[in-house]
């Protein structure tokens, strides 16, 4: 009997009575079979939490030296900031503080005297207070030409004070009648008239700091109340 005939005669209901040999291959079979199943119920999840895992030790692992560097470059530019700071403060104490500012309005109006310059109008407005500074706007209307105004401008540069003063709305053009003839209605002695407003700034004491830091806060604390008191409202 051959060897295919004898393993087509084999009773599944007696394995103990196969050949030794049939028996082997048998085991052998249901051994694959058996680490197959183990496989692809156990090992094959774990293998993708294990792909999921290494993703994430790669990204946690990025996001680290990432902080790491800013950590390292984090006192240089603490040192950098307080030192930018120190510079800002330095530059608005060199601008007038709120005694100064009369005087320096007063000096402001005294060189454009000085240069020959009419004020027919320079009346000063309320300051606007800002973050760490204060406007002051002036409205004005200067008579004079053109290398008055130029002296003006530097005798105003030569305070001892730094003056900066911003143009808003400004005109400069020929006074009176007799000079649209001119060329290009301006010539070096006739009379111009500037008209408009300049505004020139101070600086913020630390009082004044204060109280601007305790104003924005209150408004922002009031806008807050307000939203909730709509919210509630609404829901109501």
């Amino acid at each position: 009997m051959s060897k295919k005939a004898s393993m087509k005669n084999l009773d599944i209901n007696n394995i103990g009575g196969w050949p030794r040999n049939a028996q082997i291959v048998f085991c052998a079979l249901v051994g694959v079979i058996i680490v197959g199943l183990a496989w692809w119920l156990f090992v094959s999840d774990k293998r993708e939490e294990l792909q999921g895992l290494e993703r994430q030790e790669s990204e946690l692992r990025t996001t680290f030296e990432t902080k790491q560097g800013r950590a390292a470059n984090l006192e240089p530019l603490k040192q950098q900031l307080a030192q930018m700071e120190q510079q800002l403060q330095q530059m608005l104490r060199q601008l007038p503080s709120k005694t100064e500012m009369p005087d320096l309005i007063v000096d402001i109006s005294q060189t454009a005297l000085a240069t020959g310059i009419s004020n027919e109008l320079f009346q000063p407005g309320a300051e606007v207070p800002k973050e760490f500074y204060a406007e002051k706007p002036i409205a004005l209307r200067m008579v004079g030409t053109y290398h008055q105004f130029g002296a003006f401008v530097s005798g105003v540069a030569s305070l001892p004070r730094v003056v900066i003063m911003t143009m808003h709305d400004i005109s400069l053009k020929p006074k009176g009648k007799n000079n649209k003839d001119a060329v290009g209605g301006i010539t070096p002695n006739s009379p111009l008239e500037l008209a408009g407003t300049v505004k020139t700034y101070r600086y913020l004491d630390e009082d004044e700091m204060a109280a601007q830091t305790q104003t924005a806060e209150d408004a922002a604390g009031g806008s807050k109340d307000k939203k909730k008191a709509d919210d509630k409202k609404g829901a109501d």
